[in-house]
């Protein structure tokens, strides 16, 4: 959110008495921003959201960006979810549970940098009809890359009738379609195009194409139309490599570029179009790489991500997981602790100095006993630390 936003005058698709919890977390995150684009995770202070603390997520991306920790679940959530402490990251969330429902989201927030609520229907883990209402906050610590998100959600048993559709809106921007995962139980019939065994490549990309154009008539929210899109794009991917001659005029008769690096990015392009939405574009492509890295056999794909824990989301992040560099032995923080390990243990008065409070760092010997080594000089750690005290 750019610091001229109104953010107060802009609706959101949580409505009544049920949605006020997430407006006033909102007007809470928008007090916090100060002119920044996002409000700094220091700033999150557990006493001003008591009133919703029990209906609330944060989930951090500091230690990785593809499985973010759950720091904090509220306890009314962990109530309605049935879990305990077993779930620690993102990928620990029952499939079927409420706190899915609210982490689906989660992409959304990363792409689109702003907070985004959403409204709908599911069936949960105990078979109960259940209407919820949620918002999604992204939060930084550096003041420019996400790294937090708080959310926020409410749920009530849902009406024999009159269920409503599922609702995604930004809150800065214009509403954008909603890939994640629909209502459990709820979803449409649709019809999509099944190519012949024998079909060329053009008419594989066809069918494809028919696919997508069923998923945008149903604005984004239907899963079956989604996966099947996905995989006849994956089908004609492994056709491609058959005929690449044939594949070659089809990307240049598109205006679109083979990528050596990233071969199912423009097989994306082709099924989806090349103006498609870039984030989800990109997701795509990771979830047919991962295919591809898993060699699932041709007309394989859909099997393949109907049972890969998380579905698409999963396959997302097990791809960007498979592609992570190995980390280097020798870092930064190993060099410090082989450095600190060889230093002579100093008073604590000498590394005190004249101000009032200093950061000391103690390393405990072979023996178990605790020497101070070294002032840590840095302001800032001080400065958390005096907030994780207070």
């Amino acid at each position: 959110m750019t610091a001229d936003a109104e953010p107060h005058d802009t609706p959101m698709a949580i409505g009544n008495d049920e949605r006020r919890m997430h407006v006033r977390a909102y007007n809470y995150w928008a007090s916090l921003l100060n002119g920044r684009d996002f409000p700094s995770i220091e700033d999150l202070d557990g006493r001003d959201v008591s009133d919703f603390a029990d209906h609330s997520l944060l989930l951090d991306f500091t230690a990785g960006a593809d499985n973010p920790a759950t720091s904090f679940i509220g306890a009314a959530i962990r109530a309605e979810c049935e879990i305990g402490d077993e779930v620690r990251t993102l990928s620990d969330v029952p499939p079927r549970s409420l706190l899915s429902r609210l982490t689906d989201h989660w992409l959304q927030i990363v792409a689109n940098r702003a907070p985004i609520g959403f409204e709908a229907e599911f069936t949960n883990q105990r078979g109960h009809e259940i209407c919820y209402r949620g918002i999604l906050m992204p939060f930084s610590s550096d003041g420019e890359s996400i790294d937090f998100i708080y959310g926020v959600i409410n749920w009530k048993d849902a009406p024999s009738q009159q269920r409503p559709s599922p609702v995604l809106t930004l809150v800065e921007e214009d509403a954008i379609l909603d890939l994640t995962d629909p209502l459990d139980g709820e979803e449409e019939l649709v019809e999509v195009p099944v190519p012949a065994a024998d079909a060329g490549l053009a008419d594989r990309l066809s069918a494809a194409r028919e696919t997508v154009e069923v998923l945008k008539a149903a604005d984004g929210r239907s899963r079956a139309a989604l996966y099947r899109a996905l995989s006849l794009a994956y089908d004609f991917a492994v056709a491609s490599q058959r005929v690449p001659d044939d594949y070659a005029d089809l990307l240049d008769d598109a205006g679109i570029k083979a990528q050596a690096r990233a071969p199912m990015t423009p097989i994306v392009k082709l099924v989806f179009g090349a103006d498609y939405d870039k984030a989800r574009l990109t997701e795509f492509a990771a979830a047919l790489a991962h295919a591809e890295r898993c060699a699932i056999d041709f007309e394989g794909f859909l099997p393949f991500i109907e049972s890969f824990p998380g579905g698409l989301k999963g396959l997302v992040a097990a791809e960007r997981t498979a592609r992570r560099p190995e980390p280097r032995a020798d870092n930064r923080a190993d060099q410090a602790r082989i450095r600190l390990r060889a230093t002579s243990a100093k008073s604590l008065s000498a590394l005190a100095g004249n101000d009032e409070f200093t950061l000391v760092l103690v390393r405990r010997d072979a023996t178990g006993k605790v020497e101070p080594v070294c002032a840590v000089p840095d302001l800032s750690l001080l400065e958390k630390a005096f907030r994780k005290l207070g």
